[in-house]
């Protein structure tokens, strides 16, 4: 018997003995997490399937799993042998989660599904109740968690320290960011707030950690009324230090497990809670008046301040030293003996050796996506021992990644020229890049949304007959998340306004299945342009240091100002990064950015 059959077997027991006839396993934790910890871990643990988004469903009889294109091929795979069915989201003919256990309830005598009200949130627990109560009348239990029983090696929750954030990195103090926060509560006319995303609290708290792969957060709660916060951690992860900075800033700890009792005891009149991030248990908790609403730290987190804005640069310089001395790198390796052997695998080792060089790295802002030819064309790839494959003299390598530093974290994407390409290769490459610098050329209002934005980067793609179906772009933290909100650049309608002081990404691409990807992208900082008569306008500066590779360009597809935004940006790379290389990296560097 394999495990994941075991461990069906072991799951169905438990609902038998508990009634229910289905569970739900989200990608999900307490606290809304783009990653989570290995202990939240369950839909990997009881599908096998270690993708990033999806959710899956076991019934007494049968099991399916929904994500996205990005994991249409992976999950195949990986659910391959087992009971698992891929449900692929947004394929025509694919029933909706709620359809399905509809369906397969049918001849059940238990009509009532679970799901850990811990880890779904408040909306998504009253969407299900409302579209399975719609099918049959199926209810949906949110106390029991069959994990806790089942999963006899389950990781424990990370106890790893905290550290504080330097005052000089952070810019503000604790105690300035909480009197900004209880303001913006008071115009809501909201006394407190339950905050459970670690970004939140990281940034609100001037604190660090490493609990969570690739992101520096800890795990934890922090709930603030009028007069005081506690923070709700595991205590042993807290030194005297913090105990004494926290203090300081007027902030309480008490135990993880303990923010239920928290919350029942919470005095206040009333209590803001994001519905779409806090999870359906803790809500429950709640013997006050509850004003559902978005936090407003997300907000002023996006803003960076003067020294978040310093950090960035000196973080995006030595990043692009590191990228310069792994492009020569690269370029060499493949002229010698076709590149000695060199994969998807080891190039993205290599490039996180040369960033690990500098002391205040402190490790990947997400895992790096090295995909070569075909690869390329799988958005969210990651190579694996069983896909790793060796790279050639021709082709393109689409080469995604960044790092954290302790005073700024990096996402950068070129895709490479190995050698000979295609005229499709060339021409969709120069489409890409007219794109990305049409977006960064750009002057906007202030105020103007992201999908406002969108377009831009796009319209030329659109021209050719080409489109991509990931954002444009998306927020970036400052030493904390990779992927910050609120504001995205996407064609998605996305509300949030773009403001002075807040970071983006452009990353436009087009990935032809079975062929090749091309995707270029640069980190942004929103900065103030000129008031004119009509009103504020932003433009942005680029942040990132990296030579865009000139081979796969076909020149004559370019306007005047697009060439010339590339040569401008060059000489820019040029001059901040030369100073940083030895004699030879700075020759390669000069041919790399010299005018196209």
């Amino acid at each position: 018997m394999d495990k994941i059959t075991e461990r069906l077997g072991q799951l169905r027991e438990e609902l038998r003995r508990e009634h229910l006839s289905a569970f739900i396993f989200p990608t999900t934790d307490p606290h809304h997490s783009e990653y989570t910890a290995d202990y939240w871990k369950g839909r990997e643990w009881i599908s096998g399937f270690t993708g990033s988004a999806g959710i899956a469903v076991v019934t007494l009889k049968s099991a399916a799993l929904w994500t996205d294109s990005r994991y249409f091929i992976q999950a195949g795979q990986q659910l391959r042998g087992t009971e698992f069915q891929l449900m692929k989201q947004k394929v025509e003919g694919t029933p909706t989660i709620h359809e399905w256990i509809a369906h397969e309830l049918i001849d059940m005598d238990d009509k009532e599904i679970g799901v850990d009200g811990m880890v779904i949130s408040v909306v998504d627990v009253e969407k299900l109740k409302e579209e399975l109560k719609r099918c049959g009348g199926i209810t949906v239990r949110t106390n029991f968690d069959p994990l806790q029983r089942i999963w006899k090696d389950r990781p424990a929750i990370p106890q790893r320290p905290v550290e504080i954030h330097p005052l000089e990195l952070a810019g503000e103090e604790t105690t300035s960011k909480l009197r900004r926060i209880r303001q913006a509560l008071h115009e809501q006319h909201v006394d407190g707030m339950l905050v459970v995303t670690l970004d939140d609290i990281a940034w609100t708290l001037n604190l660090r950690g490493s609990d969570v792969h690739c992101n520096p957060v800890f795990v934890s709660f922090l709930l603030i009324d009028s007069n005081k916060a506690t923070l709700y951690i595991n205590k042993v992860k807290v030194s005297g230090e913090i105990l004494s900075y926290l203090k300081g800033q007027g902030v309480e700890v008490a135990d993880y497990a303990e923010i239920g009792k928290g919350l029942q005891g919470y005095f206040e009149y009333n209590i803001l809670l994001d519905p779409e991030e806090v999870g359906y248990t803790l809500y429950q908790r709640v013997n006050r008046i509850v004003v559902r609403g978005k936090s407003p730290i997300a907000a002023m987190k996006a803003v960076k301040n003067e020294r978040e804005q310093a950090g960035f640069r000196s973080a995006m310089l030595r990043d692009g030293i590191a990228m310069v001395k792994f492009l020569k790198w690269l370029s060499e390796s493949l002229k010698r003996e076709a590149g000695k052997g060199e994969t998807e695998i080891s190039v993205s080792r290599q490039l996180e050796s040369l960033r690990a060089r500098h002391p205040m790295y402190r490790g990947l802002s997400f895992d790096t996506i090295a995909g070569y030819e075909a690869h390329g064309a799988i958005v969210h790839y990651e190579a694996t021992p069983e896909t790793d494959v060796a790279l050639q003299p021709k082709g393109l390598l689409l080469l995604d990644s960044g790092a954290q530093y302790q005073d700024g974290t990096t996402d950068i994407t070129r895709t490479i020229a190995l050698g000979p390409l295609t005229e499709e290769q060339r021409q969709v490459y120069t489409l890409v890049l007219k794109g990305h610098v049409q977006l960064q050329m750009l002057h906007f209002p202030d105020g103007a949304s992201g999908t406002q934005l969108d377009a831009i980067a796009r319209k030329d793609l659109w021209k050719a007959g080409y489109n991509y179906l990931h954002g444009t772009g998306h927020g970036v933290g400052s030493f904390l998340n990779v992927h910050e909100g609120p504001h995205q650049i996407r064609m998605e309608w996305c509300p949030a306004k773009m403001h002075a002081g807040m970071t983006v990404t452009d990353e436009p691409g087009v990935y032809m299945e079975n062929r090749f990807g091309i995707r270029i992208e640069n980190t942004l900082l929103v900065i103030p342009s000129e008031e004119t008569e009509c009103g504020r306008f932003l433009r942005f500066e680029t942040l990132t240091l990296c030579p865009i590779d000139k081979n796969p360009i076909v020149p004559e597809m370019l306007t005047k100002e697009e060439i010339e935004w590339l040569d401008n940006y060059h000489e820019t790379v040029f001059e901040k990064l030369s100073p940083f290389l030895d004699k030879t990296e700075k020759e390669w560097l000069r041919q790399a950015t010299l005018p196209l």
